[in-house]
């Protein structure tokens, strides 16, 4: 993936064939993997864009429909220029993927690619939900869909940074009784445990935040309301 200002262009790859396209196609959509028929608006693709780069990156396919049936684009220069305006104009920072190119009987698939990225999050430029802060304008991937992120999830994506060593925590009362309730309950919200421990939600989502950093619990984003559990059995290994 390459980053940066808005003199980038698209890079053009010659990687895959039919034979891998349809290997994506046979495995269906999923975490990493999203179908097009085609781009209604550089608003929606960069959206799509943003979620893999703020998670674990992925691979989108222009030309194929929900089903896997291939379609093929309609105009492949016109189609790469919507991705190009995508990435520059509605992403920041702004995101350039990597495209192939990939013939079918006469209709040409797209194949963008998304690495994940090590400067999240990035954010959507386009028309923002005013309901709620900046996570409005953040995108993630959970499952086969791409999410708005929560504030606990921006937090987290602000201090990733894949070759950084685990964040070691001092643990408190607070972290103590959130640990015995992780061990008997297994999961918790931030709103359980701002209750269990008698502090604001605020208070709560940051100790959980830095928790995560460290490595001592994870978030877990897959369900309609997001939770924490412990990230290993011994919990003295992971803190001082």
């Amino acid at each position: 993936m390459q980053e940066g200002g808005n003199d980038k262009e698209i890079s053009r790859i010659v990687t895959m064939n039919y034979r891998d396209v349809n290997e994506i196609i046979e495995q269906g959509e999923g975490f990493t993997v999203e179908f097009k028929r085609r781009i209604s608006s550089p608003e929606k693709i960069a959206r799509t864009i943003i979620s893999f780069a703020n998670t674990k990156g992925g691979i989108i396919l222009f030309g194929v429909d929900d089903d896997g049936s291939i379609v093929g684009v309609e105009s492949e220069k016109s189609e790469i220029e919507l991705i190009e305006v995508a990435g520059k104009d509605f992403i920041d920072p702004p995101i350039m993927p990597e495209i192939d190119i990939v013939p079918f009987n006469g209709r040409d698939v797209i194949v963008c690619h998304i690495q994940e990225s090590k400067i999240k999050p990035h954010y959507f430029l386009g028309e923002q939900d005013r309901t709620d802060g900046e996570n409005t304008r953040v995108y993630i991937r959970v499952n086969d869909k791409t999410m708005m992120a929560s504030k606990e999830v921006v937090k987290i994506l602000k201090n990733e940074n894949p070759d950084a060593p685990p964040l070691k925590v001092a643990i408190g009362d607070n972290e103590k009784r959130l640990f015995r309730y992780l061990d008997e309950h297994e999961r918790i919200t931030v709103r359980e445990f701002g209750r269990l421990v008698n502090i604001s939600d605020r208070r709560a989502s940051r100790i959980l935040v830095g928790l995560v950093r460290a490595g001592v619990i994870r978030i877990h984003t897959h369900e309609k309301t997001e939770y924490f559990t412990l990230a290993f059995g011994d919990i003295d290994e992971k803190i001082i």
